[in-house]
């Protein structure tokens, strides 16, 4: 086999040719062409592979030839031969143009993915939810036995095992919620106290939690009955300011449209004006695209920080803070804003939101032969109402997916340059606390020895690629890191056609300065490790998948489910990590 033959085969094919001939297969991909070819003995060739250029005696023979005085008649042919290969030396040796592939000589060696195992991991996770509404909220103990399921399965890869816990500002759902309506009845019975749904009695719409509505993160406690006969105020879309000033001491009703208006925004203006609560509807997510017309009510969370400032320096604990389903709120405001009849409220919010409670950071750690580490990570919390199976249900599987094939690799390779680690993160949902107090803990150890962080979120494609599509965009905050993606992606999508082909796979590289539009946006767990390091700029990766409309909601179920989309991801980013790991240079 020829020089040039080597050059043109893959890594794996190189070591499973020097294994044919019982040679070492370790080194990069220049070291395992040159070793093959001193087994062969067969003639060098020139190679326009600039790694290969390493010792330039091998071309003395053809420099002296070259020199030669020609006589007898001009040879056309080997003048042009011999014209056009110091032309491609000295572009190799020079030019190096990017456009015929040369680079950095990195031996990417995919690693293994079992999506199989991913989906088992994953259906354990889901089934550690609440009994009653499938959440892994953080600071329950729903989370905590995450936490150390997690533990357990890092612990019998053969990483040590570390676990983190953190006091932070935390609300927590106490009990099932109340939210129903009642119009009095035409033969003036006082509100629910004729018999329900008969002619002159009293009708009582229920609306069913979860499914009609969802409580808001930070929310405070209500117990409004009927008889308070509490008033309703309309604020439109959220944005006029005289309208929340108008409503102190009623409940604010916000219809969400295109401006968008922000929970913290709304939850603010409630404090600063007094509100006895609010209620939004979801006019605009996802509508008709998961449950029927409807547009299903969505979880979100609001700024612990900016709430405190609006509300003088505390969490207001009796602001009840709810949204609902466009169905639902279409009912609510043709009974209550637009009703011909007096309708009364019931809504019974059992929370506690002005208490901190306890999240906790599980990690699995391999000591490496220096102090750099790379750490991959994703949250393990849900929110309250949902499975989360995507969100990020998918993430903390690719991690332990990602850190088996690790451990494996390390059994059959030796100890790692570089530490290796794999986290996840509580409080996530909630505003990014546990990764946050993770990273403060760590500061100094993170500052100076920090390689790169990896994080898994929504890193996940819906398997309804007709529908949904089926991208996945892999992105970075640094060049470097961007270029190791970019070539990793392209082997993988040589080796691993048969899933690569499926899906859309994207880059972005996001290296603008925290506030500039091309920055890395602060809404997942590699923010911290960002911008949080003590004024050094950290260095990232993570992946974003497409189609997940069901986040957030009840409906972010096992059904939904496609492992075999976080073969991409796991695959990429985990050889990433390996390379990382075995080599100083990269």
């Amino acid at each position: 086999m020829s020089q040039l033959d080597y050059n043109n085969m893959l890594v794996a094919e190189l070591k499973q040719e020097l294994e044919n001939f019982g040679l070492p297969t370790s080194g990069k991909k220049s070291e395992l062409i040159e070793r093959l070819m001193s087994h062969s003995k067969e003639p060098v060739m020139i190679s326009i592979e600039a790694d290969l250029i390493e010792d330039d005696s091998r071309y003395e023979a053809i420099f002296a030839k070259m020199k030669t005085q020609i006589v007898g008649p001009l040879n056309l042919g080997a003048v042009i031969a011999i014209g056009l290969s110091l032309l491609m030396i000295s572009s190799v040796l020079v030019l190096k143009p990017d456009w015929l592939g040369f680079g950095e000589d990195y031996d990417y060696q995919l690693i293994d993915f079992d999506q199989s195992q991913t989906k088992i991991y994953a259906e354990e996770l889901v089934a550690l939810g609440h009994p009653d509404w499938e959440g892994r909220m953080s600071g329950t103990v729903e989370e905590a036995n995450t936490s150390l399921y997690i533990l357990d399965r890092l612990s019998d890869m053969g990483y040590e095992a570390q676990s983190y816990s953190y006091e932070v500002p935390m609300h927590h759902v106490n009990s099932e919620p109340s939210f129903r309506l009642c119009v009095q009845g035409s033969l003036g019975f006082s509100p629910c106290d004729g018999p329900v749904g008969q002619v002159g009695g009293s009708q009582v719409t229920i609306f069913q939690h979860r499914v009609d509505y969802v409580i808001q993160g930070l929310s405070g406690q209500s117990e409004y009955g009927f008889d308070e006969d509490i008033t309703v105020t309309d604020l439109g879309n959220g944005t006029d300011e005289a309208l929340w000033q108008s409503a102190t001491g009623t409940l604010g009703y916000v219809r969400m449209d295109e401006s968008r208006v922000s929970n913290t925004e709304m939850y603010s203006y409630a404090a600063q004006n007094d509100l006895a609560g609010i209620i939004s509807v979801n006019k605009i997510i996802n509508c008709g695209q998961i449950e029927g017309n409807d547009c299903v009510p969505i979880f979100k969370g609001t700024n612990y920080d900016a709430l405190v400032s609006a509300n003088g320096g505390t969490i207001p604990t009796d602001i009840p803070f709810i949204a609902m389903s466009r169905d639902a709120g279409d009912i609510f405001e043709a009974l209550v804003i637009n009703g011909t009849e007096p309708a009364s409220i019931e809504l019974i919010i059992d929370v506690t939101n002005d208490e901190e409670r306890t999240i906790y950071v599980p990690c699995g750690v391999i000591e490496g032969r220096s102090s750099e580490v790379i750490i991959a990570g994703a949250h393990h919390d849900t929110v309250y109402q949902g499975e989360g199976a995507v969100d990020d249900t998918s993430g903390v599987t690719t991690v332990l997916e990602m850190a088996r094939q690790l451990a494996e690799i390390v059994n059959n390779t030796g100890v790692p340059e570089r530490t290796i680690q794999f986290c996840t993160w509580g409080g996530e949902e909630e505003g990014l606390w546990g990764s946050r107090a993770y990273v403060a803990e760590m500061q100094n150890s993170l500052r100076n020895n920090l390689r790169l962080y990896l994080n898994f979120d929504m890193n996940h494609v819906d398997a309804d690629f007709q529908n949904r599509g089926n991208s996945l965009t892999l992105f970075t905050n640094n060049e470097d890191d961007y270029g190791h993606i970019k070539r990793i992606s392209n082997l993988y999508i040589e080796e691993r056609n048969e899933i690569a082909n499926k899906y859309d796979i994207r880059h972005s590289l996001l290296d603008g300065a925290k506030g500039e539009s091309n920055e890395m946006p602060c809404n997942s767990d590699y923010c911290p490790f960002i911008y949080e390091l003590g004024g050094k700029v950290g260095r990232a990766v993570s992946c974003y998948g497409g189609g997940a409309w069901e986040y957030h909601t009840y409906l972010d179920t096992m059904d939904r489910f496609n492992e075999e989309s976080l073969h991409v991801s796991g695959t990429i980013y985990g050889t990433y990590m390996r390379l990382l790991a075995y080599d100083m240079n990269a």
